[in-house]
């Protein structure tokens, strides 16, 4: 198998494997990051997230769609100096309307069955990041960057 297809094995591994990301946002230039619960689709293209629209992270999303998101493995022992595996997902956001879109709010919702009250509330955005590329960073050195087909 091409190594592409290797590597974008990995990433479905490490996106499966966590609930969490840091997502990586910037107002005027000025860059802030927050931890967001988050699902992927199937194909890997889109990463699913939810906020309350009255967030600074909503305000900076709406203003500048190009973010980030760093989703890792780590455990905070010295064993991650050898083991810690992180993706950036690069790409840019928009909100999702929840009731046009039943398929990502069933996305999300599968992997966080627990935020369904959240999501359902009008005061919350779900929001896809349409990923232009994944970067691979494994033993602290290694990095390959996948971009995905448009």
């Amino acid at each position: 198998m091409p190594e592409d297809h290797n590597q974008l094995r990995e990433i479905a591994a490490l996106l499966a494997s966590q609930k969490l990301c840091v997502l990586a946002t910037a107002d005027e230039g000025v860059p802030y990051t927050s931890i967001v619960a988050f699902a992927e689709t199937a194909d890997l293209h889109r990463l699913l997230f939810v906020t309350t629209r009255q967030t600074r992270k909503f305000r900076n999303i709406s203003g500048n769609s190009n973010v980030a998101l760093l989703i890792d493995n780590r455990t905070n022992t010295e064993e991650d100096l050898h083991n810690a595996a992180a993706v950036t997902a690069a790409g840019t956001v928009q909100e999702i309307d929840k009731d046009a879109q039943p398929e990502c709010s069933s996305v999300f919702l599968d992997k966080h069955p627990y935020l369904q009250d959240f999501l359902a509330a009008p005061t919350t955005a779900l929001v896809a990041l349409d990923v232009r590329s994944y970067i691979w960073v494994d033993h602290f050195q290694h990095v390959v960057q996948y971009d995905l087909p448009a």
